[in-house]
């Protein structure tokens, strides 16, 4: 997967999949070995996994039905589609998939957060600000909400704080003033009139560095339709609660949001949390996980230069080093 969206087209490369792999490997080395990639897309980064253990299961999840069947094409294609369960959900319903698979833990979890190469490189999705589309972003097309519904229908204010907090855009008040002025007059139905729209809202000045003016608006938009950060919190410990000892969670994330909530996360499940006072650490509060990256890893400059896709990527690992009391 792979976001924010670069300035011209890119092929799908799996980002980080090196460092992935080798972050991967120790749990995943046992036959019988279970891998569940949460954010199957393009099945990239499950597909080297798979090559790479021979004796590994797959189970991957992805809400897209377009990335479903074309992950499943290729995973055929590779010869591996005797080990691989493909499973259309959302990834904050892992409890719920390996409780239907019967599957009490699992050895491996890979989160790849953000918008696939598959749907920036599809138009009619209505990700991309670099051509006209339906105004959709919706990763799942059954879903109720699109990001015309958004762009239509939230107040101002509502508007100010999806841009300000989601995008972390500076000018967010005058771009949703700029919106509920325009809506009045036509509702927004493509991708070419926003990006404009939002192009002419931002000063001169600024629009000069830092990439196109929409991409923050319209990454804003993205995860207020997907409700990314909300099923990213709610995924996150039932990922922790899944793993075996000695099994590792390895997330990428592309925007410090996604970031923060993955440092906290595993930050507060790695820290002791004896109460103060005590005279030794109580084995009841010892830490469940044991960070593997010092920090969120970027990817190399060689890596960049090849995949622009990947300039913003930061990974961070950790694994399960004991059961809760």
């Amino acid at each position: 997967m792979s976001s924010p969206e670069p300035d011209g087209p890119a092929l799908h490369v799996p980002v980080l999949l090196d460092r992935v792999t080798e972050l991967l490997a120790p749990p995943l080395a046992a036959d019988g070995a279970v891998l569940v990639d949460c954010t199957l897309g393009l099945a990239g980064h499950s597909l080297a996994l798979l090559s790479a253990h021979p004796g590994l299961r797959l189970i991957g999840l992805d809400r897209d039905p377009d990335a479903r069947a074309e992950a499943g094409a290729r995973i055929a294609a590779a010869g591996f589609g005797d080990r691989v369960t493909l499973v259309p959900a959302v990834f904050d319903e892992l409890p719920d998939v390996l409780a239907d698979l019967g599957v009490a833990e699992v050895q491996g979890i890979l989160f790849d957060l953000g918008v696939s190469s598959l749907q920036l490189d599809r138009p009619t999705r209505g990700f991309s600000y670099s051509t006209d589309a339906p105004l959709d972003m919706r990763m799942d097309p059954g879903a109720p909400r699109t990001a015309a519904d958004v762009v239509n229908t939230y107040s101002r204010g509502e508007l100010t704080r999806v841009l300000k907090v989601y995008g972390e855009e500076r000018f967010a008040g005058r771009i949703a003033s700029a919106i509920e002025r325009e809506r009045a007059r036509e509702p927004f139905t493509g991708t070419a009139r926003l990006a404009e729209l939002v192009r002419n809202s931002i000063p001169a000045a600024t629009r000069r560095t830092g990439g196109h003016p929409a991409k923050r608006t319209f990454q804003a938009l993205r995860i207020e339709v997907n409700d990314e950060l909300g099923v990213l919190d709610r995924a996150l410990p039932a990922a922790i609660d899944a793993l075996a000892v000695g099994g590792r969670l390895v997330v990428i994330s592309f925007h410090s949001l996604e970031d923060r909530i993955v440092k906290q996360t595993l930050a507060a499940e790695a820290t002791d949390r004896t109460p103060p006072g005590m005279p030794v650490p109580m084995p009841q509060h010892a830490p469940v996980l044991r960070l593997v990256t010092r920090g969120g890893e970027a990817p190399s400059e060689d890596e960049v230069a090849a995949n622009p896709r990947a300039a913003s990527a930061r990974v961070r690992a950790a694994e399960r080093i004991r059961r809760p009391a």
